[in-house]
């Protein structure tokens, strides 16, 4: 049966998270419907990478297997029926093997804060206006890229086997008027980004040491991490895959 992959992006305000859940309003459940009356067949997408309610997507991808014709509009069709907030950038039919998840070499995210007030901001970063150590704070991006277990800035009750990630890239740069924290990894635990920029605010401000911050990490445990920023200034803003993936790249 031929496989397919779709690119998505999705302002993530008014969903309870990436994938489908009972009773729960997700971008997944929204997708499977619009696909339902577009093609008269239901679909079961598997996707890439999971967001958390209120986090949004530049890039995202999820697969699907489809034994029938998908329509010749695909594309613009789905995108009519779809609620503004979700786009559907293009549909790549796939060898039966690729995993739109697994096949994922890295993740790249980014939480965006600003400190001066901006009401077109507001719904897209985090309003954080203290004084803040950009210096202390990019010591401690460098120091996560030291260690590989993230156990402290794991939310609890997540259902992993395993707290291991590998972080490639950890920095703190400007962007306009934000302040921008990037980081790729090959896979993020739940509430890790999160997790990751409250304490180096924390960090930023004062509250801790470089010192303290490596016991948090070291500590390996959830109770010792700030959780305390909000989900609507975090944006996954690359899914990537191998250089020679994409069929319809060669």
């Amino acid at each position: 049966m031929p496989r397919y992959f779709l690119e998505i992006a999705y302002k993530g305000t008014s969903y309870s998270g990436f994938q489908t859940q009972e009773n729960a309003f997700t971008v997944q459940s929204e997708i499977e419907k619009a696909f339902e009356v577009l093609q008269r067949k239901p679909v079961l997408l598997t996707g890439s990478s999971r967001t958390d309610a209120g986090v949004h997507a530049e890039q995202n991808y999820f697969h699907f297997d489809f034994g029938e014709a998908v329509h010749p509009q695909f594309v613009y069709k789905m995108n009519a029926i779809l609620p503004a907030d979700i786009v559907i950038r293009r549909i790549v039919q796939m060898p039966a093997e690729a995993h739109a998840r697994f096949d994922a070499v890295t993740r790249e995210y980014r939480y965006f804060i600003y400190r001066s007030k901006d009401p077109f901001l507001e719904d897209r970063a985090y309003y954080f206006p203290y004084q803040l150590n950009i210096e202390q704070m990019q010591e401690a991006a460098e120091i996560l890229k030291g260690y590989c277990d993230f156990t402290s800035f794991s939310k609890r009750n997540t259902q992993v086997k395993t707290f291991i990630c590998r972080i490639e890239e950890s920095v703190w740069e400007r962007e306009g008027e934000c302040l921008v924290y990037r980081v790729r990894g090959n896979r993020f635990l739940r509430g890790m980004v999160r997790a990751l920029t409250a304490t180096m605010l924390k960090v930023g401000r004062g509250k801790i040491s470089l010192d303290e911050f490596r016991a948090i990490i070291e500590a390996r445990d959830c109770t010792k991490a700030s959780f305390a920023v909000p989900p609507h200034g975090l944006f996954l803003v690359a899914v990537n895959y191998p250089a020679d993936y994409w069929p319809d790249k060669k």
